[in-house]
């Protein structure tokens, strides 16, 4: 994908500096984000700090901090390579160069997703209000509730803001097996499907719906939902092409991603059976198929896993 030189969006709100990160309610319960697979739990293991404990360290931390002593920094002995405020990494360390061209590149593709929504809305005389996208490392807070690295990205109808964790695009390549930036790039056009779902009112709906379905019903629902949010991307990724931007391979790279993040694939990947009933976001097989829908049609109207087989 030839994403350098263009447009980046000021729309990114980075966290990754915050120390304090968030507490909150799971982001997966009713009325709660709609999240992109990460293959990990969001469960608290025993063994860990009590929400009671980290919330009585963080009180701590800022009083400290107000005084203007940083405890973070006493702790480390004051010296050491995280720099002077315990946090920071040097300009040209390896990390922070791979940090400031993924933040980069992030900007870049929430830019093109908001050209191409930005052009589909005004076909249909509607105004696209644009997402936020929050940059985060480890845990941060949302809407919706505690979100953790083991949360995946996840998009929040409760603040219109996509989260995404900096690391993920890391696990994406080595635990998925989905390398390449136009696979990364899927993962940020699928969360802002979502929030495009969200203006059109379909998430609201959804959300209301599921109130008083069965978790089987709401998982069948939430198939459709996931499904829809791939199609969107897939019309993103038919306007980047029209653009010509997009290199040899790119689409494939989308297809394989996936595939990897299919719900059959995650379970049979981490306890070697599938289990149809608990699958919310949809069969490698349907994934690959409604993302290239989009991608053929470029139109909202091929993007209707409401009133389609799926």
């Amino acid at each position: 994908m030839e994403w350098k030189g263009r447009r980046q969006s000021d729309n990114i709100e980075d966290r990754r500096s915050d120390p304090s990160g968030g507490m909150g309610r799971n982001p997966f319960g009713r009325g709660g984000g709609f999240s992109f697979p990460s293959g990990g739990g969001v469960g608290r293991r025993g063994g860990g700090l009590s929400i009671g404990t980290i919330i009585f360290l963080v009180v701590i931390y800022l009083i400290f901090k107000a005084m203007g002593i940083d405890l973070m920094q006493v702790m480390d002995g004051g010296g050491g390579s995280m720099g002077d405020s315990g946090y920071s990494q040097s300009e040209s360390s390896p990390q922070a160069s791979a940090n400031d061209e993924m933040t980069a590149f992030v900007r870049t593709v929430l830019a093109e997703t908001e050209d191409t929504w930005h052009g589909i809305f005004q076909s249909q005389g509607k105004d696209y209000e644009e997402p936020r996208l929050v940059l985060f490392s480890g845990q941060t807070q949302s809407a919706c509730g505690f979100a953790s690295a083991a949360t995946g990205p996840f998009y929040c109808p409760g603040d219109h803001k996509v989260y995404l964790d900096t690391a993920f695009f890391q696990q994406l390549s080595d635990q998925f097996g989905a390398s390449g930036d136009f696979a990364e790039a899927y993962v940020v056009a699928h969360e802002v499907g979502h929030h495009v779902q969200n203006l059109l009112g379909i998430l609201p709906k959804f959300n209301q719906a599921r109130q008083s379905m069965s978790e089987a019903d709401a998982n069948k629902m939430s198939v459709r939902v996931e499904l829809q949010a791939d199609c969107f991307a897939g019309i993103w990724g038919k306007y980047t092409q029209q653009k010509g931007i997009l290199d040899a391979g790119d689409l494939e790279e989308a297809l394989n991603a996936a595939q990897q993040i299919g719900d059959d694939t995650l379970q049979k990947r981490s306890q070697g059976y599938v289990v149809p009933e608990s699958f919310n976001h949809g069969t490698s097989a349907q994934r690959m198929r409604w993302f290239k829908r989009g991608f053929d049609s470029g139109q909202l109207s091929a993007c209707d896993t409401f009133s389609n087989p799926i």
